[in-house]
């Protein structure tokens, strides 16, 4: 097959995150998936097989496997015994134990991971070699007699993806065993349904059944594989697309996206264009002929906003599984085009998506962040929600360093920044890219505070630090080799640049403005490349305030690519000129021991004045994003 995209993804494991607050984030994120047992993970699995029950004080029953705990520690919420959405954690749950395996090789995650699928093994085998799940198949036969099941195929979706990656990226050979035997299932279980009946199956919440059933042809080639591919084509959905209506607003959205996914995988293991085709006309009636709000959000309480009319929406606010599969849908169509734009819309919803989803202490995740006055974050629980939005949480936190570094013919290309560090073959060579963020020109709270910070502040012979909180973003990369090599490094300079980037080489060797170079492009230099070079690019970065679509005259505030929120509980106005946010805000607590705050302002002229911080900052207080302004 021809070459289908411009840039490619390194493997699992080729870039890590270097110590820091991302770092951080993600070590929350892994202690959280190593705390959950196996088998409370199983538990449902073990029920539905007829391998578990349960020892009380009563007594023990006789059973292949039996709990000692009572049901107390058990998992609840959506993982509830009760509820038909049951089992869909353990997909997510695996994918994020394969993607933090890859990241950190912990044996011990490995381990507990490859047991897990074993167990799997045992419960497939016990239903008879090919159905797998939480639930009984008896869920199916209702959907497909048109009685209501709460999402099977979803779960059985997440649990197909995460078995995907268990082989893909932790090397578990089970885990496509596992997988073809539910290949089996299902498509036995379609093949005497005429399309008609497909449609109206697939006009339920199939989640990214077609996405399971691409990754699966694209490691077998079995032709029954490819079968369940053309099966699971959403035609009713796709062909509307394809004909240009807004098949979208007021629809759920958490249903389709998925589902693009699935279409877009389609095309990469097929070839056949009417796929990407699909996946185009969806971003233009997502994205680009919606528009978002500050966030980079389409989506209101799970259901699309009207286009470019999003005001009267901002009570609920973004979903954390919308914000996550829409970066992951922005990530393909990067590879596929190159376009920088893609890279800036998932930056913009990673730092307020995905930072704000999460709580910064507990790792814990709120399903929805609201935009409108007064909103507050509802945190689930370790064991008593396990929401949707719960799952894509594990998945998204152990998923930073995917999109940092991408690979092209000519060379390797920087399209987030994310301190980390990239070690790749190029041509035999061996080549290691360290990317860095400087200490005095970051992100707060991505930056962590240390003693030996601490102590390098008290000398009076360090570099230079600003008088006042610097108005860019600083970064370097330190290149090694292990041998000199000609290639081109290219870097994305993103949406929110200030004013012309400025690069050096090597200390200043080469040293330049990208002034002729506008913001969402990407700026390249190719020359060869030996152990020990550094480059320095400095992005600035300003006070901007974006008006919110379908409300002429109110604004939200970012610094730079940080969406701000007020500290109130109530819609205030403010006075001043959008144009000149400076007459609005002024900075606040703008040095924290040794790190400077981006973010942080204050309200200038209203009487009450309050407090503006990052949007991922807010833990438990009451917050507003956007404000009525009066100009002056």
């Amino acid at each position: 097959m021809k070459k289908i995209t411009a840039m490619s993804e390194f493997p699992a494991g080729c870039v890590k995150l270097l110590p820091g607050p991302f770092k951080k984030r993600f070590e929350l994120n892994k202690q959280y998936i190593s705390s959950l047992t196996n088998e409370n993970l199983l538990r449902n699995f073990y029920l539905e097989a007829g391998l578990w029950s349960y020892s009380g004080n009563g007594g023990t029953t006789s059973a292949t496997t039996t709990s000692m705990d009572g049901p107390e520690s058990w998992h609840w919420g959506w993982e509830s015994p009760t509820c038909e959405l049951r089992g869909h954690i353990m997909g997510h749950w695996l994918s994020a134990a394969a993607r933090t395996y890859a990241q950190t090789m912990d044996p011990l995650i490995k381990a507990k991971a490859d047991y897990v699928v074993s167990e799997l093994v045992r419960c497939q085998e016990a239903n008879g070699g090919e159905w797998l799940a939480a639930f009984p198949e008896t869920y199916m036969c209702r959907i497909a007699n048109g009685k209501f099941v709460w999402a099977p195929h979803y779960t059985i979706h997440k649990l197909l993806m995460g078995l995907y990656e268990m082989y893909t990226i932790a090397g578990n050979e089970q885990a496509l065993q596992l997988m073809s035997g539910i290949a089996a299932w299902f498509h036995r279980w379609t093949k005497d349904f005429s399309q008609e009946q497909l449609d109206e199956l697939l006009d339920l919440e199939t989640g990214g059944m077609l996405e399971s059933w691409a990754d699966l042809y694209g490691i077998t080639g079995d032709e029954k594989h490819l079968e369940l591919i053309r099966r699971y084509d959403r035609r009713r959905f796709f062909d509307a697309l394809l004909e240009g209506e807004d098949v979208l607003t007021n629809k759920h959205a958490n249903t389709q996206i998925p589902e693009i996914l699935g279409a877009a995988r389609a095309w990469e293991v097929t070839g056949d264009d009417r796929y990407r085709k699909v996946v185009e006309a969806f971003w233009a009636c997502a994205v680009t002929n919606r528009g978002y709000v500050a966030t980079g959000a389409g989506d209101n309480g799970e259901l699309w906003m009207p286009a470019k009319d999003m005001a009267a929406r901002m009570g609920i606010g973004q979903e954390h599984c919308c914000n996550y599969n829409m970066m992951r849908l922005a990530q393909v169509l990067l590879r596929w085009t190159g376009d920088p734009t893609y890279a800036d819309y998932w930056e913009r919803r990673f730092i307020n998506g995905v930072l704000a989803h999460q709580h910064g202490e507990t790792g814990m995740i709120t399903y929805f962040v609201g935009l409108a006055a007064g909103s507050k974050k509802t945190w689930g629980s370790p064991t008593e929600h396990f929401w949707c939005c719960h799952g894509t949480l594990m998945q998204a936190n152990s998923s930073y360093v995917q999109p940092i570094f991408l690979e092209e013919e000519s060379g390797i290309t920087i399209c987030q920044w994310l301190p980390s560090e990239l070690h790749c073959e190029r041509s035999g060579n061996s080549i290691r890219i360290r990317l860095e963020q400087d200490g005095q020109h970051g992100i707060y709270p991505l930056n962590n505070w240390s003693v030996e910070g601490m102590t390098a502040i008290t000398k009076v012979n360090i570099p230079s630090i600003p008088v006042h909180r610097p108005d860019r973003f600083v970064y370097k990369l330190t290149i090694e080799a292990q041998q000199a090599a000609t290639f081109t490094l290219k870097f994305r300079l993103p949406w929110w640049l200030s004013c012309a980037p400025k690069i050096s080489i090597n200390g200043g060797e080469r040293e330049q403005e990208l002034g002729a170079l506008e913001a969402s492009s990407f700026f390249q230099v190719t020359r060869e490349w030996v152990s020990g070079d550094t480059i320095t690019l400095e992005l600035p970065k300003s006070l901007t305030a974006e008006p919110l679509s379908g409300e002429p005259g109110t604004y939200a505030f970012m610094d730079g690519p940080i969406l701000l929120a007020g500290l109130t509980p109530e819609e205030r106005v403010l006075t001043g000129d959008p144009a000149q946010p400076e007459t609005l805000l002024a900075p606040d607590r703008e040095r924290n021991h040794g790190w400077w705050n981006p973010g942080y302002f204050r309200t200038k002229g209203v009487d009450r004045g309050f407090r503006f911080v990052p949007l991922y900052e807010i833990k438990d207080e009451s917050y507003s994003v956007y404000f009525p302004i009066h100009k002056s």
